[in-house]
């Protein structure tokens, strides 16, 4: 366990050596082949995991075995010459294989950006409280979104290569669920995967402090209020100081999400900021975890106070 705001990591410079692993579920591989000449088209040297572009024997849901898929990743992160590691996409899996991870080791190797999302919530939180190291909450290199959508890659782009340039996100979709401003370390990712790490080994032990982000895929509002209320139930949501809502792709109707959100998060008492770009839509931003930040929800804006790599 670490202590203290998390380190950021250095940000990528022309011909960096970049690695793309599958933490959790297998990938299309002509979509992986894509993503990688995306990132050389970045003047990047990616290199693809060895597991990167398989799939489990008998669980098509995972990309190989919890024993590979940890290895492939623990390989990245702690290869000097490796200045980054992407997750290829989400799914499912991560959770499978986080404590097969050498925490000590990942603790010991340099910091380096760790970008993905979705499933990969549970790695960014991982990497948050166990080595104390800020994350991107960004687009997978091989999903439909990195590949279609020009806006979510230059974003990520330039908050690998040039974060000052993206120090104050406005994205012009968003707009107040409770308005007001909150300073906090940002932290979250996929709410299911928040809900389902209470109580694992070495989760979190609650928001306090921090300005929350939450998003998901798939999920109904019934579902969206179970997850939530467990947040709630655990004492996980006491202190936060806001929150900022993303993308909810397929959950319903977003007025009726929206319902489900003011019943379970408006009586907070705290700043609450909504359809703020990130996460599974169809355009996504790429958002900074463990970086301090202001939320001014009334605006629509969320200030860094750092940039997220250095």
């Amino acid at each position: 366990m670490t202590s203290g705001e998390p380190v950021r990591p250095p940000r990528l410079r022309p011909g960096d050596r970049v690695a793309v692993v599958a933490p959790s579920g297998p990938l299309v591989p002509e979509r992986l082949d894509r993503g990688l000449d995306v990132l050389r088209g970045w003047d990047l040297d990616p290199v693809a995991a060895p597991h990167a572009r398989g799939t489990h024997a008998t669980l098509g849901y995972l990309a190989a075995t919890d024993e590979e898929r940890a290895r492939d990743l623990q390989e990245a992160w702690c290869d000097p010459s490796v200045k980054a590691v992407f997750a290829a996409r989400g799914g499912y899996g991560a959770q499978r294989m986080v404590d097969l991870l050498d925490w000590d080791a990942l603790r010991a190797a340099a910091p380096k950006p760790l970008v993905g999302f979705s499933d990969v919530t549970v790695l960014h939180e991982a990497f948050a409280v166990r080595a104390g190291v800020s994350t991107l909450h960004g687009p997978a290199v091989a999903g439909e979104v990195f590949l279609k959508d020009d806006a979510t890659r230059e974003h990520l782009r330039r908050t690998l290569f040039a974060p000052e340039t993206v120090r104050t996100l406005v994205p012009p979709s968003a707009r107040p669920l409770v308005p007001g401003r909150a300073r906090g370390v940002t932290l979250g990712g996929c709410l299911a995967m928040l809900a389902t790490e209470l109580g694992t080994p070495g989760a979190r032990r609650g928001a306090a402090g921090g300005l929350l982000l939450l998003e998901d895929v798939g999920e109904s509002p019934y579902r969206i209020d179970r997850a939530l209320t467990q947040l709630l139930r655990t004492g996980w949501l006491d202190g936060v100081a806001g929150i900022v809502l993303g993308s909810w792709a397929r959950c319903g109707p977003y007025e009726r999400v929206r319902e489900v959100l003011v019943d379970r998060l408006g009586g907070l008492g705290v700043p609450v900021a909504e359809e703020f770009g990130f996460g599974h839509g169809d355009s996504a931003l790429t958002m900074p975890l463990g970086v301090p930040a202001e939320l001014d929800a009334t605006a629509g804006t969320l200030t860094l106070e750092a940039p997220a790599t250095r």
